[in-house]
């Protein structure tokens, strides 16, 4: 490791420091099983996660939270329950292929899946429809427990301020940023996500709340 990305990694992991320090553990992603994430991977894009929990919670209560019944059930049924997650239909459609692809490919176990390769079986979830990189990533951390590291908008924001990033750097450089500075720990991913995602929501927001940041005292922010 150079001197620079050695001085970086310091940084980022002060940066993980004064963040844990301000939020303390979250504990993130909150779901009672690895199938409930990897639906919740899928309801999140483009919506808040106060809208998702309102649609899991729905089908919770219809016992459509299962894989091989929301391979079952009609389109239209499941759209009815997710519709407080937005874009229901598309939604209802993505939730209905993955639970297929689930249930055909492995059984609806989480743990056949788990132990294929990591980089594989990226590829895998990157083919199906209406999987992204940041959904794929979600599921094989948050889901499988695979050593990734998960980035979002208000991870490309919150760095391009602090100068990291370039103001418009797309997911895989920014993964690759963190990844090529951070050490390999799944924990480590998984929490410095987390806190990164209440950075972005509850302070730098498009319109930053900057006097109470809890990187304030770092005076690296380019706004």
């Amino acid at each position: 490791m150079t001197a620079d990305s050695t001085k970086i990694r310091k940084e980022l992991l002060q940066i993980y420091g004064l963040l844990y320090d301000h939020f303390g553990p979250l504990n993130w992603w909150p779901a009672e099983t690895p199938f409930e994430v990897m639906v919740g991977a899928i309801l999140t894009q483009n919506t808040a996660w106060t809208n998702v929990e309102k649609a899991i919670a729905n089908l919770k209560q219809n016992q459509k939270l299962d894989p091989r019944k929301l391979k079952r059930a009609r389109k239209e049924t499941i759209a009815r329950l997710v519709r407080p997650s937005g874009y229901f239909n598309q939604k209802a459609e993505r939730l209905k292929d993955y639970a297929a692809y689930f249930t055909n490919n492995y059984n609806s176990d989480w743990r056949i899946m788990a132990e294929r390769d990591t980089h594989e079986l990226r590829e895998e979830l990157l083919s199906l429809r209406g999987i992204g990189p940041e959904t794929a990533d979600s599921i094989l951390l948050y889901a499988l427990g695979k050593t990734v590291f998960v980035v979002d908008a208000y991870t490309r924001r919150a760095f391009a301020r602090l100068g990291y990033l370039p103001e418009y750097a797309g997911y895989d450089f920014t993964k690759d940023f963190f990844t090529r500075h951070l050490p390999e720990d799944k924990e480590l991913y998984n929490e410095f996500h987390a806190q990164i995602v209440y950075l972005g929501k509850d302070y730098c927001r498009t319109r930053p709340r900057c006097e109470s940041c809890p990187l304030a005292t770092l005076s690296k922010c380019r706004l």
